[in-house]
């Protein structure tokens, strides 16, 4: 049986960060994929690096906004009328967890992983020669609407003190920004915020960074884990069984595969989502990410093209896809910016693994030495992948964490 320190499964954004910082720490790490780094969830996001999002997504508490949700009248949320009764229990927790005081416990802990997100990234993209993929444009959430524009100012303004830099836009200054859009009412420029216009090759380079400093790369099903009588955890490889004395499960949507199989019940849920990209028309410029704030879809400017992304739908992570969001949004988004010719063949799905809470879990299983959590990131898994290494990493070697890892507990459930 070949033997490490540590077995990492699952190689998108947070598993290889995970990897990469262990490895830093004199770890010998093996990283565990059925396919390959940053070629799931890591691969369909918007791109950015989202050192602004102080403020966790919370369920709506707007009545009238709830029953358009409720028949499904909005494109930026979807959900399956079967999936109901699985899906409904996880909704509850969330709308509990969306209530004030509990928010204010949310931002209290996120803000130190947030804060730190960018930085973190910087040290990686550095460490892997990657600096042609960040971009430091910021995102432009844009409101067709004067009633809409003013709650998203007010919004921006309670992030002022959090020593963030924000502008004010109204139409003319979102046109001097984009000047390929159509005419809207104003907008929110957060500049805090990094972009990087191919996430799956960002994850990537992390991947053969991992490889290069001697980190070993296996092709293997995660769900082989097991606890050896000796107390180790082992995955089969190719060659035969891996062992090592830690094992971090870092399988984002997938996780709760290998934590239910020791007996632990967490509240995981799923936000799927979709994109497409599209060629821009003949001229046209998209020169930083934007989010229709009123239609619930953004605009990315990506290597292959202009990435639309939907909103989120509730439903089974395995479901087949049902892309209505995007289909509903590509016509409102061609008569924002000027789109061309579909390059995909059909949309792009995924799954955002979120807890009730929006914080994901970060720590020791309670009951079996060895077995690390890292998953959960809710809308933020590019953003918080380092960091979250970073910290789990710390916890693994004995290091004295950089910030108070208890709010990410398991046990907290």
């Amino acid at each position: 049986m070949r033997t490490a320190d540590v077995i990492v499964l699952g190689a998108g954004m947070v598993g290889v960060s995970a990897a990469l910082h262990l490895q830093a720490r004199g770890r010998e790490v093996v990283l565990v994929d059925r396919r390959g780094a940053g070629l799931e969830t890591s691969f369909g996001n918007a791109g950015l690096i989202e050192r602004s999002s102080i403020f966790p997504y919370l369920f709506p508490r707007d009545p009238a906004k709830l029953v358009k949700y409720a028949l499904n009248l909005l494109p930026e949320a979807h959900y399956h009328l079967g999936a109901l009764p699985s899906v409904a229990p996880w909704l509850m927790r969330y709308w509990r967890e969306s209530a004030p005081e509990r928010v204010k416990r949310s931002i209290a802990a996120r803000r130190p992983l947030i804060e730190h997100s960018l930085i973190e990234h910087e040290e990686l993209i550095r460490q892997a020669g990657a600096g042609a993929l960040l971009r430091r444009p910021g995102w432009i959430k844009l409101f067709r609407r004067e009633e809409t524009l003013a709650a998203g100012v007010a919004d921006a303004e309670k992030l002022r003190a959090y020593d963030l830099h924000i502008d004010i836009l109204d139409a003319r200054a979102v046109f001097e920004r984009e000047p390929n859009l159509a005419s809207v009412a104003g907008g929110v420029h957060y500049r805090d915020t990094a972009f990087v216009n191919d996430p799956g090759a960002l994850a990537r380079a992390y991947a053969d960074l991992f490889s290069a400093r001697g980190g070993r790369f296996v092709a293997a099903d995660a769900l082989t884990l097991e606890q050896e009588p000796d107390g180790r955890w082992s995955v089969a490889g190719p060659q035969g069984r891996i062992a090592a004395r830690a094992a971090v499960v870092a399988l984002g949507p997938w996780s709760d595969l290998i934590y239910r199989r020791y007996g632990y019940d967490m509240p995981l849920g799923f936000k799927r989502g979709y994109h497409m990209h599209y060629a821009p028309q003949s001229g046209a410029t998209l020169h930083h990410p934007i989010l229709d704030a009123d239609n619930g879809y953004l605009l990315a400017p990506m290597a292959r093209g202009v990435r639309l992304t939907s909103g989120a739908e509730f439903a089974p992570r395995d479901a087949p896809p049902t892309p209505v969001q995007i289909e509903r949004c590509e016509p409102i988004a061609r008569l924002l910016f000027p789109l061309g010719a579909a390059l995909d063949a059909q949309p792009w799905k995924g799954a955002r693994p979120c807890f009730p809470d929006m914080l994901p879990v970060l720590g020791e299983a309670p009951r079996h030495k060895g077995l690390w959590f890292d998953f959960g990131h809710a809308h933020h898994g590019l953003t918080l992948g380092p960091v979250s290494g970073r910290l789990l990493a710390e916890m693994m070697t004995g290091e004295t964490p950089f910030t108070d890892p208890s709010p990410y507990a398991a046990t907290r459930f």
